[in-house]
């Protein structure tokens, strides 16, 4: 009778420490919420909300040229300035509706088309002639994002001194380790970060 009621005392207790709702022990860090969630503000520009998106998707493509200039793949290289040309023209088509905005930004977009066509047209495995166009490009979308004054975008502007013979070029990036275009694996770490829109 006596072990009977023990081990009943030792139920209650056991019971007594948990949470009845979850069946977890109060003692323990609260696991069960989800971790909360970080709310990043919209993208934002002098752009509609239409023109915002549709420059936001020309960068997504950009991001894929610098990524293959990153590795030195010569194939996805030529894949994503393909890409880039189709955004970059969806933005030029937007730009000629846009008659607040086009004539500012229609050199930008001039610049972007014509040395993206460069690369397009370039074969080298290196991908070395294609890095000086790219150099140009960058230039011109920076020049392009801060003219319509793009923020909460995650861009980075990010700089190699030692790119084209110490001359230096910029590029952009969507996180702010350095991935250098200009040399690949040769200086992959190359850099600093400029600026951020």
């Amino acid at each position: 009778m006596r072990i009977t009621h023990i081990i009943f005392s030792c139920c209650l207790l056991v019971l007594a420490g948990c949470n009845p709702v979850t069946g977890s022990n109060n003692n323990s860090s609260d696991s069960t919420k989800a971790p909360a969630k970080v709310v990043r503000e919209a993208v934002q520009s002098k752009l509609s909300g239409e023109g915002t998106g549709m420059l936001m998707a020309m960068v997504s493509k950009y991001y894929a040229l610098k990524n293959a200039l990153v590795a030195t793949k010569a194939p996805k290289v030529d894949t994503a300035a393909m890409e880039l040309n189709t955004a970059a023209d969806n933005m030029m088509a937007f730009f000629q509706k846009d008659s607040a905005n086009a004539k500012v930004l229609k050199p930008y977009m001039d610049s972007i088309i014509s040395q993206n066509k460069m690369i397009m047209t370039i074969k080298d495995e290196s991908c070395e002639k294609q890095r000086l166009a790219f150099g140009m490009i960058s230039s011109a979308i920076y020049g392009l994002l801060k003219n319509v004054e793009i923020k909460n975008a995650g861009i980075y502007h990010e700089y190699c001194p030692m790119a084209f013979n110490e001359k230096g070029a910029f590029w952009l990036s969507d996180e702010s380790e350095i991935k250098n275009p200009y040399f690949g694996k040769k200086m992959l770490e190359c850099g600093e970060v400029t600026d951020s829109l």
